[in-house]
């Protein structure tokens, strides 16, 4: 219950601070964001309508193909980033924070980057493009601010025909920006290999099968200066696993060697879904 309110909070707090940049940073520059949110601020800016109605309009029918794909929850949290994202945009008013379109540009880009970053860390998105990109990294291990920089690009060449080219270009770095922010913040496609040594090998390979939900492959090693016999496991993880992983093997064994290093890249049957069910052969490991 208390981590539903939190993620609450955080989706929440993340909306809100999409407003603000929104509102206070972009769109008194006609600066815009990327995918259907930049849409809805072209259409907001050529007509009488506000941005805010305009982006929970044309959320409607990603949201809905996201319902089928991703799940009731995730959509859920969706459609609440949306709305309070929409009302914010409703409330704050559109005034310019600075005169400077690049400054507006930089730090707008940097306050989506968060706002959307902890949004999606929270089981949730704001819709658009962030649904579409994450169906993809569902399939690929790509950085989602990566992917959804590149969808995000088609509106950077619409806004350049509306508006003019240095807009235009100011908004291709607000989305550059956006998306480098996500990246550190949702690392989700960062992989990292996990290596234990211990002396309570089959305690710690017990804690780590029943909460880490991985395959780990075990064998036998010798300390060379000790000449202890240990065993040495290995297992590949998510970024998002190392918080807990630390701490379970702790408790087991205070005294394990433990050695975790970034892995560029992942062959094999690696369970991209964290929440899947544990099957007779994990990740391909024994």
């Amino acid at each position: 219950m208390m981590d539903k309110l939190y993620s609450a909070l955080v989706i929440f707090a993340g909306s809100v601070l999409l407003g603000f940049a929104f509102n206070m940073l972009l769109l008194p520059h006609e600066i815009l964001s990327g995918g259907i949110t930049g849409i809805a601020m072209i259409f907001s800016l050529m007509t009488p309508v506000n941005a805010g109605i305009w982006l929970f309009v044309l959320n409607i029918p990603i949201l809905i193909i996201g319902w089928m794909k991703l799940g009731k929850m995730f959509i859920f949290n969706s459609i609440y980033s949306v709305v309070v994202t929409s009302v914010s945009m409703l409330y704050i008013p559109v005034m310019k924070v600075t005169e400077d379109a690049l400054l507006s540009s930089v730090f707008g880009g940097v306050l989506v980057g968060v706002g959307v970053g902890f949004i999606i860390r929270s089981y949730g998105s704001t819709g658009g493009f962030d649904v579409v990109g994450l169906l993809l990294t569902m399939k690929r291990d790509i950085p989602l601010g990566f992917l959804v920089f590149v969808l995000n690009s088609l509106v950077v060449f619409v806004s350049g025909f509306i508006f003019t080219w240095e807009l235009a270009m100011y908004t291709m770095a607000s989305i550059y920006i956006t998306g480098l922010v996500v990246d550190r913040i949702h690392t989700r496609h960062i992989k990292l290999g996990l290596m234990v040594v211990t002396n309570k090998g089959e305690a710690v390979k017990k804690q780590l099968l029943e909460n880490l939900y991985r395959g780990i492959t075990v064998t036998d090693g010798e300390g060379a200066y000790s000449g202890n016999k240990v065993k040495v496991l290995y297992s590949v993880i998510s970024r998002y696993e190392l918080a807990y992983v630390r701490p379970l093997i702790k408790a087991v064994d205070p005294d394990a060697f433990v050695s975790i290093s970034e892995t560029m890249e992942v062959m094999g049957n690696f369970r991209k879904d964290e929440n899947f069910k544990k099957t007779p052969e994990m990740n391909g490991q024994l």
